[in-house]
C-alpha cells in the first residue's frame, strides 16, 4: 500500500516540476533580461522544477520510506527476524512539502500585478506597427496553383484578383506624411495660401460584367449518385459500363440512350469496370480489395477473387486474349490472376507506395505499373518477375496505356504532363504538355493515331500521336474529368465529378449529356 502512495505523490510531484519549468520557459520568451525582479522569479521556479523533479524521482524508486509500524508482539524467525528500517520521516516531509510550496508561489505569481505587464508591453508595440503591405509588383492571381489533393476530389482553382480600384501594392513608405520643411524653407514660403485648385471630374467607371454561369445539368433517377471514375466500351461498341464512388457499377445502352441495369454494387468505391473479350462477362474492382466476374445479361456473380490483405484493388487491366487479369493495391502489391481456373499465380512485392495505375501489353505477355510517386515497373507475367524499374514522373502516373507495339508506353501523372516511353531502353521519347492538373486517364483510340486525356483540371483533350500537338479541347465546366473512352464512331466519352457522362464530337465544340446524373 505505501509504495502505491509513494507512487502516486511521485507522479504529482513530477506535475509540479513540469509546470514550474514551463512557467520558466513562457517567462523567458516574454520578459526582459534585465530586469531583477523577474530574473528572480526564473531563478525560484527553475529551482523548483529541478528539486519537484527529484522528489519525483526519490518518491517513485521509494528511497524516501515512512516510519515503519511496529511489529507484532510474539517473537520473528527467519527473514521476520531481521532488523526493519525505521524510515526516513523528516526527509520526506522536506521533498513533499517544498514543491506544494511552489505550487502556492504559482499561484500568486499568476495573479501579481506583475503577470500583466509583458503582455501589456507586446500589444502596445503591435499596436504601434503599421500593417505589413504586399510586394508592389505581386499579382494576386499570379500565385501559383495548389497541388492536387486527393484522387477522387476536384483540385482548387486560383483566387480572382482583387478590384481594380484596390491597391494592395502600395508601400509603407508612400503611407508616410511628408518630412517637416527645414527653417530655411519656412522663410522662404510665400504667406499668401495659394488658390483652391477646382475639383477634377471623376472618371468614368467601367463595371466588367460577371462570368456566365454553366447551365443547370440535367438529371436521371437511375443516374450514378457520385463521380464517375471510369468508363468502359463493350467489344460490339453499343454498350458502355460505368463506376462510381457511389460503389455502383452500370451497365448502358449507347443506342438506346437508356440505363440497361445497375450491374452490380461493391462494399466500397468501384474504381474499374472491364469487359472481356467475349462481350458476354466483365470484371468489376474496387475499394473492397474484390474483383468480381459478372454475367451481363443478368449481373449474376460467377466469381470472386479476393485480394485479402494485400488491399483495395486500385486499378484493373486485362489481357487481350481475356485469361489474366492484372490488378494493383492501395498496399504496393501487384497481383497476376488466371480468370479461367480462378486462382492466383503471381503476387509481386511491388511498389513501396499505393499503386496508380496499371496496363497489359498487346500481346499478353507483359505488364506496367505505376506508383503514387512517380515509379514506373515492368513486369514478366508468365514469371512475376520485373523486367525494369524507373521514376518516370515527380507524381503518380494514373493513366497508363501500352502502343499497339507494345515496346511504347503513355503515362499520364500528378505532374500534369504525359509521356511516351520507349520499354527498351526506359527512355522518354516524347512529352505532351497543355494541361494544368493530374492527367488522370487515357485512352488510346483503335488506330493508335490519337490520344484521349482526362484531367483534374476539369478538361478532356484529344492528341495527334504522330505530331504530339493538341488536336481538340473538351470543356464542360462542371469539375474534374476522371474517365475518358472512344465511341465506336470516333466521339468521346467523359464522366468525372458532375455524375455525368458526356458524348463530344471527335473535332471538339459543345458535348451533350449522354447520361445523367441521379438528383443531388
Amino acid at each position: 500500500m505505501n509504495r502505491i502512495v509513494d507512487r502516486l505523490l511521485a507522479a504529482l510531484l513530477l506535475a509540479i516540476g513540469m509546470l514550474c519549468l514551463t512557467r520558466v520557459y513562457f517567462a523567458l520568451d516574454g520578459e526582459g533580461a534585465g530586469d531583477a525582479f523577474a530574473s528572480a522569479r526564473l531563478a525560484f521556479f527553475g529551482a523548483a522544477g529541478v528539486f519537484s523533479a527529484l522528489a519525483a524521482l526519490l518518491f517513485w524508486a521509494g528511497l524516501l520510506p515512512g516510519r515503519s509500524k511496529p511489529g507484532p508482539a510474539i517473537p520473528l524467525f527467519g527473514r521476520g527476524a531481521e532488523t526493519q528500517p525505521g524510515g526516513r520521516p523528516r526527509l520526506r516531509q522536506l521533498f513533499a512539502v517544498v514543491p506544494f510550496l511552489a505550487v502556492l508561489a504559482l499561484v500568486v505569481d499568476q495573479l501579481g500585478p506583475w503577470s500583466r505587464q509583458p503582455q501589456d508591453a507586446r500589444k502596445s508595440l503591435t499596436a504601434e506597427q503599421p500593417a505589413s503591405s504586399a510586394p508592389k509588383d505581386q499579382d494576386v492571381a499570379s500565385a501559383p496553383a495548389p497541388a492536387p489533393e486527393a484522387l477522387e476530389r476536384p483540385e482548387q482553382t486560383a483566387a480572382p484578383p482583387p478590384p481594380q480600384g484596390a491597391n494592395p501594392g502600395a508601400s509603407a513608405k508612400s503611407a508616410q506624411p511628408p518630412p517637416p520643411a527645414s527653417p530655411s524653407e519656412v522663410a522662404l514660403a510665400p504667406s499668401v495660401s495659394p488658390p483652391e485648385a477646382a475639383p477634377a471630374p471623376a472618371p468614368p467607371q467601367t463595371v466588367a460584367p460577371l462570368p456566365q454561369a454553366p447551365p443547370p445539368l440535367p438529371t436521371q433517377p437511375d443516374g450514378h449518385r457520385e463521380p464517375v471514375v471510369w468508363l468502359a466500351v463493350a467489344p460490339d461498341g453499343h454498350s458502355i459500363m460505368s463506376a462510381s464512388t457511389d460503389r455502383t457499377v452500370k451497365l448502358w445502352d449507347i443506342d438506346g440512350k437508356r440505363l440497361i441495369r445497375t450491374l452490380g454494387v461493391h462494399k466500397d468505391m468501384a474504381r474499374t469496370a472491364l469487359f472481356l473479350p467475349d462481350g458476354a462477362r466483365a470484371l468489376t474492382a474496387g475499394d473492397d480489395g474484390e474483383i468480381v466476374l459478372r454475367q451481363l445479361s443478368d449481373g449474376t456473380v460467377l466469381h470472386v477473387f479476393s485480394s485479402g490483405q494485400n488491399g483495395g484493388v486500385n486499378k484493373l487491366a486485362i489481357s487481350p486474349d481475356g485469361k489474366r487479369a492484372v490488378s494493383g493495391h492501395d498496399t504496393g502489391r501487384v497481383i497476376v490472376w488466371d480468370i479461367e481456373k480462378g486462382s492466383v499465380l503471381h503476387v509481386t512485392p511491388g511498389h513501396d507506395w499505393s499503386i496508380s495505375g496499371v496496363a497489359v501489353s498487346p500481346d499478353g505477355t507483359r505488364a506496367v505499373s505505376g506508383s503514387i510517386e512517380g515509379t514506373l515497373k515492368l513486369w514478366d507475367i508468365g514469371t512475376g518477375k520485373q523486367l525494369r524499374s524507373w521514376h518516370g514522373h515527380e507524381r503518380g502516373p494514373y493513366g497508363v496505356v501500352f502502343m499497339a507495339d507494345g515496346r511504347h508506353l503513355i503515362t499520364g501523372s500528378g505532374d500534369y504532363t504525359i509521356k511516351l516511353w520507349d520499354l527498351d531502353t526506359g527512355r522518354e521519347v516524347r512529352r505532351l504538355e497543355g494541361h494544368s492538373g493530374t492527367v488522370y486517364a487515357l485512352a488510346l483510340s483503335a488506330d493508335g493515331k490519337r490520344l484521349l486525356s482526362g484531367s483534374l483540371d476539369g478538361t478532356a483533350r484529344l492528341w495527334d500521336m504522330e505530331t504530339g500537338s493538341e488536336t481538340a479541347l473538351f470543356d464542360s465546366r462542371s469539375g474534374p474529368v476522371y474517365a475518358v473512352a472512344f465511341a465506336a464512331d470516333g466521339t468521346v466519352l467523359t464522366g468525372g465529378y458532375d455524375r455525368t457522362i458526356w458524348d463530344w464530337p471527335a473535332g471538339g465544340g459543345a458535348g451533350v449529356v449522354l447520361f445523367a446524373g441521379a438528383p443531388e
